[in-house]
Order: C-alpha cells, then structure tokens, then sequence
C-alpha cells in the first residue's frame, strides 16, 4: 500500500514537473474544433479542424468523422456526401446557391473603358468600403438553379439588378438563404438599402421569392431592426432571430417563430436572455438556443406552443464555468455541441437533453492540454460606484501561490456590447497571459448581455462614463489582495477595450504602469467621419458631431473622446492597429501613437497592412503576441 502510494505521489510530481506553461508557439499548435453536422445516416458528427501554418502563414483545415457515441475520429474526405445538401430543395428538384453579381459601375475603367489602367474608383454615396473591403460594384446575390439529372442547370438570378448582398457581409454565410420545408420557396435574409441608406440603417429583413409566381414578398416589413437566419422545421414554420430598434446593432436579440402570418416571440419575457445561436429540436415542437447568462453561455430550450394560447416554456439545459458555443445537430435525446473555458479551446460534447448531463466526444487538443499548465478562474462580485453588483472573471496563472505577489492585468472587452464569458481566444487568450504570470481581471462592466437589458443599454451614449468607473473598479478591488503587486498593473484590450485602454490612460490617476491597446477609438468625430457601419456612433454617441442642438451628442464628443484628454496622459503605451480595418480605420491608431510620441510618452506602433479587425495570419499572430509580452516585460 505504501510503495502505491509513493508511486502514486512520484507520478504527481513527475507530471507537475513536466507541464509547461502556454506559450505562443503552443497556441499555434492547437486545433480549432468546428461542428460540420451529423451524417445522413445519423450515426455519425463531421466536424472539421483548423491547424495554424505558421510556414505557409495560413490555416490547413481537415475535416473528421466520429460516431455519436464516441470513439477514435477518422479523417475524410467525403463530407459533401455524408451530409446532407441543405441548399437542395427538400422535393429534390431546385438548388440555391449565391454568386458575386456586377451590378453597379464604380471603377474608372467602367465609366472610361480605354483608360485599362486606372485605378481610380467613383461613390456617389457612402458604404464606398465595407469592414475590409472597397465597394467594386459586385453583390452577392441567390441563384436558382433546376436539379437536371442530380446536377443543377443554368441558375437564375432571384435578384437581378438589385444592388444589395445576400449573404450579408461582412460575416454572413450560407445560413443566409434556405428552403421553407414545402419547396414552394426560396427564403433568404437581405438589407435592401443602397449607398447612405445602408450605413445607417441595421434593417434587415427576410423575404421569400415563390418559385411558381416567381414574386419576392417581405416577410418582416412589420420589423425595424435586424432578422437574420431563418430556419424551417417539418412542418413549415419559420424561426429567425430578431431586434427591434433600427440602428441599434446590439439591441435585444430574440426568437421569433411564424405559423403562417402568426408570429410569436419566444424569449421576450426573459429580459436576461440576449440568443446568440439556435436550432429547431427534432421534433419541431420546440428550438434549442445559447445565450449569455452570467458571465457565460449556456444552452437552453424554448417549448414552441404554435397557434394555441400558451406561454413558450424556456429551461435551461446545461450549467457551469463554460461556454456553449455552437448547436451541431440532434440524434434522439442527444445535442451535439461545441464547448470551451478560459483553459481550453472548442471540443464536441454530447448533451443529454433530459438532463443536461455532457461528455466531451472530440479529443483534438487532449495530448497537448495534459502537458500544459492550467489556470484557475473564480467569479468575485464587485461593488460599482453606483452601488451595483457587477461580476469580474479572475484568472490566475498555473501553480498560483497566494503567498506571493503576482503583478496583474485589467482586460477589457470589446463590443462594447458584448458578453464576457469563458471565451477561448487566439489573440485576447487568458490562459496566455496568466501563464507568462500576470493574474487576469476580466469585469463583465455595464454593456455586457447576460445580466438584464438596461445593464446592457446603460452603456449607449456614456461610453466613457460609467463603464469607465466599472473597470476602475474592479482593479481596485483585487489590487487590496496581499498577492497582488499594486506597483505593477496593466491594463490592455481591442476595439471598445482599445478605447478603453485610451480613455483610462487620461484619467486612471497612475494606477496602471503601462497599457496595450488594438484597434481602439481614439478621436470620434474622425471615427465618425470615416467608419463605414455609422449607425453605430449614430447610436452609441447620439449622432454627428455637428449637430450642436444633440445634448447626448455633444456630450459624448466632449466628455468621451479620448483624445481630448490626452495632457493628462503620463504612462507608455504599445498600439497596434490594422491597416485593412474599416470600422475603426488606422487613422485611429496613428493619432494616438502620434500624441504620445509628442508627448514624449514612451510608445510603440505596430501596424499591420494585411489585416483588419482581426489578426487572421499566423505569422502575424505570433509576431502580435511576442510583442504583447515584451512590451509588458519592458514596463512593468
């Protein structure tokens, strides 16, 4: 019993010896897990994973199968045929599909056409450039083809002439047109606004082209704000996801259901519940949906009551420190989904739908995970200035020692209407930055979903305000902890977390040793002259900024702008910016790097011409983080 024992403890220590902490080069190795569907035959998931090439500077994707009850994954190479073409119509005669169309005129060329070898380009309206890409006259539109002997015929523009993108962009996908479950129509989500109208409007609307009339009829006219991917069950009711206000981009998501011209909304009575992605349960009855709850997201279920008089039901299917990510598929009472934390990236898991029971199905990263250390994370509840209890995620590195002194990070979420939770990043990744020893403040500040609809709002029209007072708040509060070193804080973030790190290096009164910002605001009435999605800053500031009788507008320019309190800043600060980003163009990043470097303010500038908002090349991943954590070595 002895000799097991120390074996057994031996072991331990031989483990604990040989794990390493997450480098760069170890978050490049690991795969990122992506739910495909389950099979025709039901027996299987496909799933596919994405391993970074930092030699080709590229993501390699295989794709694998794996049977629903477990077992080894196989690499394929047939998975158009073991899953099922959703874009072919449910009677098999029709397919869709969608195709770049030339529609309007904008290179000089086209106006001029011996002039071959201009570059010049002509707007006469705004959305001249969308999220990273310039305006070139073409739009996608839905093409209608007829299945000839199991292969589809000449296709048909079901949008001709018309100069609006279906899928949406930036990021719409196929989900963006699909068949009602009768084949009778073609259904497909659309922003019908051109130039001006569509910079400042987030009206979309879903429409259904009949294929016998060949008549498009707006299905939600009725609806001001966004509806977006609609889905059939078997029995010809529609599902989609939609917010009410127009021009409100982060409103309150929610899911609508149609029996015929019968809408019904089934999560408007939880004002916590903001659905961030669905699928209709097998037996058309019902729809599972995650969302942000408390500072994570989980998996729920809605009853679907159809025409009689009763409230939909909502249950929440799962819980825990996790995030639910994706909805793959449905096989008796089994979901297939995607789940990650702060440690791990997405894996499939099964959950039992009876009673939420889960078990990790894809084992992609296990290997790599058992030689790595891990973090731990615990919820703290933090009063805010005005009284409020506020979440903040704290993450501490592996072997974390309370007797020590550990410097720490204040990380701040982008949006800024978005959900802090146990996200799995490959750039903002808390297990990174814990793992080079700095203990991680995440606060899920006002502005977040997932903790009420006026904590969400309450950041519209105050972006430098009370959320401002949140993050101040919550460093404040761990930085009372004996193991926390006061003497050495930071504080980084992205997009409205690189606003942040902008608007706090004004005002933070020497709290913080040094600051790292991306793509973050720094002037808004150059943000405001020069995005190219203006609904926002038309929401979020509360309008131009020439518009002197706009009390909240011209308190946001003056009050929230981080530019304007830039004598005050005194501590260094890195900037990273990409070239290709068109929501918070690099003119952004260039003025803060220029204000400090006059200022005298130790800096650094990091551009990067082949990105936008995100960091999508591997090499420059690596680059970013390397930076990322030479720059906090340098100045804390």
């Amino acid at each position: 019993m002895k000799k097991q024992y120390f074996i057994l403890i031996f072991l331990l220590i031989s483990g604990m010896a040989s794990a390493q902490n997450l480098t760069p080069e170890l978050l490049l190795k690991i795969g990122r897990v992506s739910g495909k569907g389950i099979s025709k035959d039901g027996k299987y998931v496909i799933f596919s994973v994405g391993m970074p090439n930092v030699a080709e500077n590229k993501i390699d994707t295989k794709t694998y199968r794996i049977a629903i009850t477990g077992g080894r994954a196989t690499a394929i190479t047939n998975a158009d045929e073991l899953l099922a073409d959703t874009k072919i119509s449910p009677d098999g005669k029709y397919k869709i599909s969608s195709k770049e169309v030339k529609v309007k005129k904008v290179a000089g060329s086209d106006f001029y056409p011996l002039l071959k070898k201009s570059e010049a380009v002509i707007y006469d309206s705004l959305n001249y450039r969308h999220w990273d890409t310039w305006e070139d006259g073409k739009f996608g539109h839905v093409m209608l083809s007829h299945m000839l002997k199991g292969k589809p015929g000449k296709p048909k523009d079901l949008m001709p002439d018309e100069p609006y993108d279906c899928p949406l962009k930036p990021d719409g996908g196929d989900e963006g047109y699909v068949w009602s479950s009768d084949s009778k129509r073609v259904i497909y989500t659309c922003k019908k606004k051109f130039g001006t109208a569509y910079a400042i409007s987030t009206n979309t609307n879903i429409y259904a082209y009949d294929i016998a009339t060949g008549v498009t009829t707006n299905l939600t006219a009725d609806n001001e704000g966004y509806d977006l991917q609609p889905t059939f069950n078997q029995h010809n009711q529609m599902a989609w996801l939609q917010m009410k206000r127009d021009g409100y981009e982060s409103d309150k998501q929610d899911l609508v259901v149609a029996n015929g011209d019968v809408k019904m909304n089934l999560t408007a009575q939880r004002d916590d519940i903001h659905v961030a992605g669905y699928k209709w349960a097998a037996d058309g009855k019902g729809l599972f949906f995650t969302a942000p709850i408390n500072g994570t997201e989980q998996l729920f279920h809605v009853t679907y009551p159809g025409l009689a008089k009763m409230m939909p039901l909502i249950t929440q299917v799962t819980n825990g420190d996790f995030d639910i990510n994706d909805i793959i598929g449905q096989k008796g009472n089994t979901l297939i989904v995607t789940r990650g934390d702060f440690n791990h990236a997405n894996e499939l898991y099964t959950v039992d739908i009876t009673n939420g029971n889960m078990k990790q199905l894809s084992h992609v990263n296990d290997a790599l995970y058992a030689k790595t250390g891990m973090c731990t994370s615990e919820r703290r509840m933090v009063k805010t200035v005005d009284g409020k209890d506020m979440l903040v995620w704290v993450v501490y590195p592996p072997g974390f020692d309370k007797t020590k002194k550990y410097p720490a990070l204040l990380f701040c979420e982008g949006g800024p209407q978005s959900a802090l939770t146990q996200f799995y990043s490959f750039r903002w990744n808390l297990h990174l930055m814990a793992s080079n020893g700095y203990i991680v403040v995440a606060p899920n500040r006002r502005g977040m979903p997932g903790h009420g609809t006026q904590w969400n709002e309450e950041i519209s029209k105050d972006h430098g305000g009370l959320a401002m007072q949140d993050y101040l708040s919550a460093i404040d509060n761990i930085s009372q902890e004996s193991f926390v070193d006061k003497a050495r804080l930071g504080c980084v973030g992205a997009s409205y977390g690189g606003y942040s790190v902008y608007m706090l290096a004004g005002m933070h009164q020497k709290r913080f040793k040094t600051f790292i910002a991306h793509d973050g605001i720094f002037d808004f009435r150059s943000m405001y002259g020069t995005t190219e999605e203006v609904w926002f800053p038309n929401w979020d500031y509360g309008g131009p900024y020439w518009d002197k009788n706009n009390a909240a507008a011209q308190k946001s320019y003056k009050e929230f702008s981080p530019g304007n309190f830039v004598a005050n800043w005194d501590t260094p600060i890195l900037i990273y910016h990409g070239e290709k980003d068109f929501r918070v163009p690099l003119e952004q990043g260039l003025q803060a790097f220029q204000a400090a470097q006059l200022r005298g303010i130790k800096s650094r500038l990091i551009v990067m011409h082949d990105e936008n908002h995100w960091v999508l090349h591997p090499q420059n991943a690596l680059v970013w983080q390397h930076e990322f954590f030479k720059w906090l070595k340098e100045t804390m």
